[in-house]
């Protein structure tokens, strides 16, 4: 499997009374099939799963299998802090015949890096389908390094990396000492210098609620490798970045894709919702965004 263009990590909606709402999460599949992003991953943090039961997780995953079936590719997250509940988790993907699986390092333990690789090949074992392996330090207290790699090279599936990280060194190292292993931005204010070297995908939270804009980064550096456009484009990304790095991700997210007419209900405890003036301030943020790359892509069409 080759990942290529925008993987959206989707929203998990829920009830007035904390519950899965499954009819809503049907619709915001649908509108990112409608969007035409170019994946859909389940299980991420922008889902919340470290907020759901294994059940729920699995449930989700079935859902989401059925609701798309093979109009999208389809990958599964596998975070958990036990070894055995990422096998659990991966072994449902296979079972639902899920393109992919995402596997991250386990929260909270510390592994070591050869530890982690153990963890990574025994989920791989599990499920037997291409993995998207995720870096993301800063959450899960170790990082991927040199070690890590080495010990994972004898698995076949593990086929590209949401590399989360923020270090642009790190990002270097892996596009010049693991080519095999695609990269795939997780730092969304790197997006353009990704793209720059060499990375074909975005795993983006941000395309939950306008995804035609990151649509429109990746198609400008990407496929059209137009740096200077896909500037353009970024600068106008900012502000947006900003907002969500200083805090309360998921609620923004959430509240994007409320703008947009879905249903999102509010976030599991221990977070909270936005504030009114959060509110304001993230949808001036989004009409602004919007404008701008507008023009950008509107000039370039008539250039």
């Amino acid at each position: 499997m080759k990942f290529e263009g925008i993987y959206t990590p989707a929203i998990t909606p829920l009830t007035a009374n904390g519950e899965i709402d499954k009819s809503a999460f049907a619709d915001v599949l649908e509108y990112l099939i409608e969007s035409k992003v170019h994946g859909i991953i389940i299980g991420g943090s922008t889902g919340e799963y470290y907020a759901h039961t294994a059940q729920e997780r699995i449930a989700l995953a079935t859902q989401a299998k059925d609701v798309i079936g093979g109009r999208l590719p389809l990958v599964i997250g596998t975070g958990a802090i036990r070894t055995e509940d990422s096998v659990e988790y991966a072994t449902a993907a296979r079972a639902i015949k899920a393109d992919a699986i995402l596997v991250g390092s386990p929260p909270y333990a510390l592994p070591t890096e050869k530890e982690n690789a153990i963890h990574a090949l025994t989920v791989d074992r599990a499920a037997d389908l291409p993995i998207m392996l995720y870096n993301y330090p800063a959450r899960m207290g170790v990082s991927m390094g040199e070690e890590y790699f080495a010990a994972v090279a004898e698995s076949k599936n593990i086929v590209a990396i949401k590399e989360s990280s923020g270090d642009m060194a790190q990002v270097h190292r892996l596009a010049r000492n693991h080519p095999n292993i695609a990269l795939s931005c997780g730092w969304d204010d790197q997006a353009l210098e990704f793209f720059a070297w060499g990375a074909r995908s975005w795993v983006c939270a941000g395309s939950n609620f306008i995804p035609r804009e990151h649509v429109a980064l990746y198609e400008a550096c990407v496929i059209e490798k137009d740096f200077e456009k896909g500037r353009k484009i970024m600068s106008a990304f900012m502000p947006l970045m900003d907002f969500l790095e200083s805090g309360k991700f998921v609620q923004s997210i959430k509240y994007g894709c409320e703008l947009n007419g879905l249903r999102t209900g509010s976030v599991r405890s221990p977070l909270q919702p936005l504030y009114e003036h959060e509110k304001q301030a993230l949808k001036d943020v989004i009409a602004t965004l919007k404008r701008e790359v507008a023009q950008v892509i509107g000039s370039s069409n008539n250039g």
